[in-house]
């Protein structure tokens, strides 16, 4: 039987459906993990390994025995998406996606079918991932020689990150957040999928003026933060760590009572089986 596209339709999926969140870094690497829980030598022959994405359904990856090729797989992951041989025959079916993206901000899903078993399905894992790059420095430029009481404008940019950050303006005599009406932030995605951010405030001109831009990127719970004054620019950088409020809601219960379709890639599976020819 020729390699071919087979729908597989699994019902009322429920047990046993582990759920994990972890982060990565644009550019970076991540694994996102699904360990059979029992055992520790593997015969590959017997196993079929499939990791998909859910909105859109895009095929990652995936194992079958005695078959090499990747033809299936999503352009999107080609060279980016592997699993580990070695690392299989131990159980361990975790995916390593390499040079993230943000357009990898997605639910990942891993199943494991045992063929000895007429296809049932040993091990389901959901993994969100949540991607997130680092801002520049912000930039600050100031108004030079302006009057007392004059309106000055001060403008603070910062680029290339992810996801898309909250802007602060602090006057740093006391410390205080400066009103949001005065106040005027613009955020848009560039060309490489991330943030850029330009943010202006204006405000009556007092002398000894002392503002702060803050830029806060919540996923990576870190400020970036620049102090200026009149006639200065880019004063006193900071690099500032915080506990920022995240949003840590666990992924709620997820079962399939109603039937789940999943794409898997199979070919040859059971060709003398003919359980299979009726397929």
């Amino acid at each position: 039987m020729a390699l071919g596209l087979v729908l597989v339709l699994f019902r009322s999926l429920c047990a046993d459906i582990q759920e994990r969140k972890v982060q990565g870094v644009v550019g970076g690497s991540v694994e996102l993990s699904c360990i059979y829980p029992e055992g520790s030598n593997f015969d590959l022959n017997d196993f079929y390994v499939y990791w998909q994405t859910s909105m859109p359904k895009t095929v990652v990856t995936y194992y079958l025995p005695g078959n090499t090729s990747q033809d299936y797989q999503d352009s999107h992951y080609q060279h980016r998406a592997q699993l580990s041989l070695d690392s299989m025959k131990q159980g361990d079916f975790s995916l390593h996606l390499h040079n993230i993206t943000p357009k990898d901000e997605q639910t990942f899903h891993c199943l494991v079918l045992r063929k000895s078993l007429s296809l049932k399905e040993v091990l389901q894992v959901v993994v969100t991932l949540h991607v997130a790059a680092n801002y520049s420095m912000p930039v600050v430029s100031t108004p030079t020689h302006p009057n007392l009481n004059q309106l000055v404008t001060f403008k603070c940019t910062s680029t290339n990150g992810y996801p898309s950050p909250r802007v602060y303006w602090i006057n740093q005599t006391d410390n205080s957040l400066l009103d949001t009406a005065l106040q005027n932030s613009t955020v848009v995605l560039n060309e490489r999928g991330l943030y850029d951010v330009v943010s202006t405030l204006r405000v009556p001109w007092t002398p000894n003026m002392n503002v702060q831009c803050c830029i806060e990127n919540v996923l990576l719970h870190q400020n970036l933060t620049v102090s200026s004054q009149i006639g200065a620019q880019s004063v006193s950088p900071e690099l500032e760590l915080t506990e920022s409020q995240v949003d840590r809601e666990l992924i709620q219960g997820w079962c399939y009572t109603n039937g789940l379709s999943m794409l898997m890639v199979i070919g040859g599976l059971y060709s003398s089986d003919p359980r299979m020819d009726q397929n």
